[in-house]
């Protein structure tokens, strides 16, 4: 038994009783205090993207602590939330012209169904159905757990859920089940929201489906006119090998939700951007129509200014060809898997890869997981299997060399544990 007082997220103390300590970080490494490197394969759960310690990152953060900490931003503003406002409408698909801040994935996308519900109560209009992929996973707070699939993740919480429409995942060679549910779905004229992780279901699965679906999904919404929520917490900043997953199917949701790589990683900080018809529904003479929601520490400058270094980053250093070196990087890797028995669906979309180990038991409860993470940390390398899934999400700095490591790490250990 753990002699520790921590619990931590997502782990069965009952099988991992020791945590190992990380002491510094540094590009795409962690490491012990006791000297050993790991690199670090899913980006400390999908959030850094140029590289752990970013120096302008580091220096704006040193900055801002020793001008201004902390301010309550109702009634108040500042400039380091005002620059990432800015820069985020320029940036996000056309027509998202306003930011609401919060601090995790899962209150942006909290907040996303919030407006979406306000936006039909202050007009009027009775909607209150919200649809979401099935497989999806959208967060932890009791609104994304309904919104995300039915689950071992929410299993004991569901007498707290609410009721969602589910649609089928969209497959690559035959999407028109997808579409068919969401088109008589919508015609019922009940529908609020839709909300959908684009391009790539990130808990769920790894799983990828193609611009195409996500651009007629996009079409069917705008036609019974239902909002479009676009969770772009994992897609974000340039995971998917633009800097947003809505660029590839020319799309611009109705909401988006953006967290995880806002800061480039270093600090929690999130964002919902909504059009102007949304935040207009909320304006009013009428107090009762104010947008109820708050955290504490929303727009907090000193993660604002980490964010808006991070757009500095972006404007001043060739990032997206950081994404393509990876990518490629990726893809060559993953060429000797795609003919390696032990291994099946093969894909990657952007900096991503996923792959299914076969011949164990499927399912996010899959022991082996356990097994092969230790077995790689045992060789420098940190990955998080999703069940028998394998996935590889590293920082935009890794290089093709290191690359080559982790996937021979991934053979070594599967050989281990499948002897």
């Amino acid at each position: 038994m753990s002699t520790s007082a921590l619990w931590h997220p997502f782990t069965q103390h009952g099988l991992e009783s020791r945590m190992l300590p990380i002491a510094r970080a540094e590009g795409a490494w962690l490491e012990s205090p006791d000297g050993q490197r790991i690199f670090d394969g899913i980006s400390s759960w999908w959030v850094i993207t140029h590289g752990h310690r970013h120096p302008k990152i580091v220096r704006a953060i040193q900055v801002q602590a020793d001008k201004l900490d902390q301010v309550i931003f109702a009634g108040f503003t500042h400039e380091p939330a005002e620059s990432v406002a800015r820069d985020l409408v320029t940036i996000v698909p056309r027509g998202l012209t306003h930011v609401f801040f919060s601090d995790s994935g899962s209150t942006s996308v909290e907040v996303a169904l919030k407006m979406a519900l306000g936006y039909w109560k202050n007009t009027g209009k009775p909607r209150t159905r919200i649809l979401a992929l099935e497989h999806a996973y959208h967060g932890d707070t009791i609104g994304t757990m309904s919104a995300g699939a039915r689950g071992v993740f929410n299993a004991s919480y569901e007498p707290l859920l609410f009721e969602v429409g589910r649609i089928p995942l969209p497959d690559h060679h035959h999407a028109q089940p997808t579409f068919d549910a969401l088109e008589i779905a919508c015609r019922k004229g009940d529908v609020a929201a839709f909300i959908c992780e684009p391009l790539i279901l990130g808990a769920g699965g790894m799983l990828i489906y193609d611009s195409a679906a996500l651009r007629e999904m996009h079409r069917i919404c705008k036609a019974h006119d239902v909002l479009f929520i676009a969770d772009e917490v994992m897609t974000g900043f340039g995971r998917t090998g633009t800097v947003f997953a809505c660029e590839q199917a020319s799309i611009s949701p109705d909401i988006l939700c953006l967290a995880k790589g806002l800061t480039g990683g270093s600090i929690p900080l999130a964002v919902t951007l909504c059009t102007d018809a949304i935040f207009d529904a909320h304006v009013s003479q009428d107090r009762a129509r104010t947008f109820f929601h708050s955290s504490s520490y929303t727009a907090n400058p000193i993660a604002c200014a980490a964010a808006a270094a991070n757009f500095e980053i972006w404007k001043t250093e060739p990032v997206l060809e950081r994404i393509l070196a990876l990518e490629q990087a990726q893809a060559f890797c993953l060429n000797d898997l795609r003919t390696d028995p032990r291994f099946s669906n093969v894909r990657q979309i952007g900096t991503i890869t996923a792959f299914e180990l076969n011949g164990i038991q499927p399912g996010y409860l899959a022991v082996v997981a356990l097994t092969l993470r230790a077995r790689l940390l045992g060789r420098g390398v940190l990955l998080r299997p999703l069940g028998s899934t394998i996935y590889v999400m590293p920082p935009y700095c890794a290089t093709k060399a290191e690359l080559q490591d982790v996937y021979n790490a991934v053979r070594e250990a599967v050989d281990e544990v499948m002897a």
